[in-house]
C-alpha cells in the first residue's frame, strides 16, 4: 500500500519532498501559523529542508509520514487558490520513538474550515492500516483550543497534561492524547519528549 498520494473531499495529500521546500518554508515561517507556540517558527529555509528531510525518512522506513496538503479546488472565501498549500501532516514514527505521532499545522485562512479534520481523519486511517498496533498520539499545548479539539473530535482521549518539556515557557502545559490507554513506559517515553 503506498500512501505517498492520497485525497480528501477537499485535499490532495503528498508526501512531503524537497521540491515542496519553497511552499513549506513560506507555511512554516508565518507566525501565524505559530501562534501558539512562537519558538517553532521557521527562520531559515535549512531549518525546513531539515524537517523534510526528517519525513523522507519516515516514509522510506515506516511506508508512512507527513503530507503536503494541496486544496483540490479553489476555496474563494478564504481566498485560496487550487493548488495552493494549506498546510502539512500526518502520522509518522519520530526518531527514537514507538508511536505514530499525529502532526497538523495550517495557513490561518485555512483554519475553521475543517480542513485540518479532513487531514487528521486521513492520518489516522492510514496510521491503523500500516501498523495498527502502534498507538496514534497527539502533544500539544493546552491553550491551543483548536487542536485540542480536533484531537477530541477525531476520537482520542487526553491521557496526560503537565509541563512541557524544553518549552522556553515555564508556565505551558502540555497535553497528550491517544487513541487507545497508554502503559506507564510508553506514557513516560512521550512525557519526557513531548
Amino acid at each position: 500500500m503506498d500512501l505517498r498520494h492520497a485525497t480528501t473531499q477537499r485535499l490532495v495529500l503528498e508526501a512531503v519532498v524537497p521540491e515542496h521546500l519553497d511552499e513549506h518554508y513560506a507555511l512554516m515561517s508565518d507566525p501565524g501559523v505559530w501562534a501558539h507556540l512562537p519558538s517553532g517558527r521557521h527562520t531559515s529555509p535549512e531549518r525546513t529542508a531539515e524537517g523534510i528531510a526528517h519525513s523522507q525518512r519516515h516514509w522510506a522506513h515506516d511506508g508512512l509520514g507527513y503530507w503536503t496538503a494541496r486544496l483540490r479546488e479553489e476555496l474563494p472565501e478564504a481566498g485560496l487558490a487550487a493548488g495552493a498549500v494549506v498546510g502539512t501532516g500526518g502520522c509518522a514514527v519520530r526518531v527514537g520513538t514507538s508511536w505514530w505521532n499525529l502532526y497538523y499545522r495550517f495557513t490561518p485562512s485555512a483554519w475553521g474550515r475543517g480542513l485540518a479534520a479532513e487531514l487528521v481523519t486521513a492520518a489516522l486511517d492510514a496510521a491503523h492500516a500500516v501498523a495498527p498496533d502502534r498507538p496514534v498520539i497527539a502533544s500539544l499545548l493546552e491553550h491551543n483550543a483548536e487542536s485540542r479539539g480536533r484531537a477530541e473530535r477525531a476520537g482520542l482521549s487526553l491521557v496526560w497534561h503537565g509541563p512541557d518539556a524544553g518549552n522556553p515557557d515555564p508556565d505551558a502545559v502540555r497535553l497528550v492524547y491517544s487513541d487507545r490507554p497508554l502503559d506507564h513506559d510508553v506514557l513516560a517515553r512521550v512525557t519526557a519528549i513531548a
